[in-house]
C-alpha cells in the first residue's frame, strides 16, 4: 500500500534535510551558511542521481519528493512574502534616499535594458546553435534573470565589507528592481500565451498599476500598522499584527493585481524607520526586530537547501547544461553594460563621484537566486520551458557558489572593503 507523503511530512523532510546540510558544511566546508546549504544539497543531489544506476527506485523516490514541493508556490507563496519584509525591515530609508536616483535608474531603466540585451543575445546563440526558442520566450528568460535577487544579495551583502553607500545601492537595487522584473516577466508571459494585449499604453498601465500601486499600498498598510502598534504594548501581539502585514497583505496585494513584493518591502521599510522610538516600546523592539531576523536566518537556509535539492527534478541535458554555462556569461556581460551606462550618465547629477570599481562590483555583486528559478518553473509546459528552467538553474549556481563566495575577495583586491572572508563569514 502506498503512502501519501502529506504537507507536513513534505515540510519535515525539507527542515530535516537543511539542517543536515547546515551541519555537515559547518563540519567540514565551512562556507558561509547560505553558500555551504546550497553547495551540499547539490552534493546530495548528485549522488541520489548517481545511486540511481544502482538502485533506481532511490532516485525515483528522491525525485517525486522534490517533485511534490511546489518550487514556484513555496517562493511567491510561502517564503518571498517574509523575506523581504525581514530584509527590509532593516534597511535605512535614509540611506536609500541618499541613493534613490543610482537605485531608481539600476531599478527600472537598468533591468529593461539587461532584460531586452539577455533576450536578444539568448536568441542569437539558440539560432547558431539550431534550437528552437521563439523570440518571446528568450525575452522571458532576460526578464526572469536579469533583477537580482534581494533574498541572495541580502544574505551576502552581511558578509562583505561594502561601504555603506555601496550597500545602501545594491541593497536598494535588489529590494525594487523585482517590480520592474516580475512584472515585465507577466506582461510578456501574456504576450507569449495570447492572454495580454501588447499595445503600448496597456503595458504602460500595467507597470503603473502593479508596482506604483504595490508601493502605495504597503506604505498605507504599514502606516495603518504603526496606529495599531502605538495603541498597544503586548509584544507577542505586535509581532502577531507585523505577521499579519506580511501574509494576509501579501495575499491581498496578489488579489489586488499589485505588485506583493513591492508592497511587502515598503511595508517593511515603514515599519522599520518609523516604528521604533514612535510606535515600539524598547521591551517590544528587543522581541520583534529578533524575531524577523530568526524568520529570515531560517527561510534563507530552507530556501537555499531547496535550491539545491531541484537538482533531483530535472531530467539532465548535456546541451543544456553547455548553454547555461555560456549563459552564465551572456548574462555578467549583460549586467555590466546595464549597470555601467546608467552609472556613467548620472555621475554629473550626483553630489560626489563614485568609486572607481564600482560598476565591476555591483556586476559581480548581481546575484541570482530563488525568485529567478521560481519565475521559470512557473512558465507553461513544454520543451521551451525546460531549455530555461535548465540555464536559470546553471545561472543561478554559477552565482551562488562562485559569484557570492569570490565577492569578498575581490572587494578586499580592490580596495572597497570586503575584509570578511568567505570561509570566516556566517560562523
Amino acid at each position: 500500500m502506498t503512502h501519501s507523503i502529506s504537507v507536513f511530512e513534505l515540510v519535515g523532510i525539507l527542515v530535516g534535510l537543511s539542517a543536515l546540510f547546515g551541519f555537515l558544511n559547518y563540519r567540514f566546508l565551512r562556507l558561509p551558511d547560505v553558500i555551504g546549504i546550497t553547495a551540499v544539497g547539490l552534493v546530495f543531489s548528485v549522488l541520489m542521481l548517481l545511486a540511481g544506476a544502482v538502485v533506481p527506485e532511490l532516485t525515483i523516490t528522491a525525485r517525486a519528493l522534490v517533485e511534490r514541493i511546489e518550487f514556484a508556490d513555496v517562493v511567491f507563496h510561502g517564503m518571498l512574502s517574509a523575506l523581504l519584509f525581514a530584509g527590509s525591515l532593516h534597511v535605512n530609508l535614509a540611506s536609500l534616499s541618499r541613493e534613490r536616483w543610482p537605485i531608481l535608474s539600476l531599478a527600472t531603466g537598468g533591468v529593461l535594458m539587461s532584460s531586452f540585451l539577455v533576450g536578444g543575445a539568448t536568441y542569437g546563440l539558440v539560432q547558431l546553435a539550431g534550437w528552437q526558442l521563439p523570440f518571446i520566450y528568450c525575452l522571458l528568460f532576460g526578464a526572469l534573470i536579469s533583477p537580482t535577487d534581494p533574498i541572495a544579495v541580502l544574505g551576502i551583502l552581511k558578509l562583505v565589507g561594502a561601504s555603506k553607500k555601496l550597500e545602501s545601492r545594491i541593497t536598494g537595487e535588489s529590494l525594487f528592481n523585482d517590480g520592474t522584473g516580475v512584472v515585465l516577466f507577466m506582461v510578456l508571459l501574456g504576450l507569449a500565451t495570447g492572454s495580454a494585449e501588447a499595445s503600448p499604453s496597456s503595458i504602460a498601465g500595467m507597470f503603473a498599476l502593479e508596482a506604483g500601486g504595490g508601493i502605495l499600498f504597503g506604505m498605507a498598510a504599514g502606516a495603518g500598522a504603526l496606529w495599531m502598534l502605538r495603541q498597544i504594548d503586548s509584544y507577542a501581539v505586535e509581532i502577531m499584527l507585523t505577521l499579519a502585514l506580511v501574509t494576509a497583505g501579501y495575499s491581498l496585494a496578489e488579489w489586488m493585481h499589485l505588485s506583493a513584493p513591492l508592497y511587502v518591502v515598503a511595508a517593511g521599510l515603514v515599519i522599520g524607520n518609523l516604528g521604533p522610538g514612535k510606535a515600539l516600546s524598547k521591551h517590544t523592539q528587543a522581541h520583534l526586530f529578533p524575531f524577523w531576523q530568526l524568520v529570515d536566518e531560517i527561510l534563507n537556509l530552507l530556501l537555499f537547501g531547496l535550491i539545491g535539492l531541484e537538482l533531483l527534478a530535472l531530467d539532465y541535458r548535456g546541451g543544456y547544461v553547455i548553454a547555461g554555462l555560456v549563459m552564465v556569461a551572456v548574462v555578467l556581460f549583460c549586467r555590466w553594460l546595464s549597470v555601467a551606462l546608467p552609472m556613467r550618465g548620472l555621475q554629473r547629477f550626483l553630489p560626489e563621484r563614485d568609486e572607481r570599481h564600482t560598476v565591476t562590483v555591483m556586476t559581480w555583486g548581481g546575484l541570482r537566486g530563488g525568485i529567478s528559478i521560481a519565475l521559470a518553473l512557473s512558465l507553461p509546459v513544454g520543451p521551451e520551458k525546460e531549455l530555461i528552467v535548465w540555464v536559470t538553474y546553471i545561472v543561478v549556481l554559477f552565482s551562488i557558489l562562485v559569484q557570492a563566495t569570490t565577492l569578498g575577495p575581490l572587494m578586499k583586491k580592490l580596495g572597497m572593503g570586503g575584509a570578511t572572508t568567505a570561509t570566516d563569514a556566517g560562523h
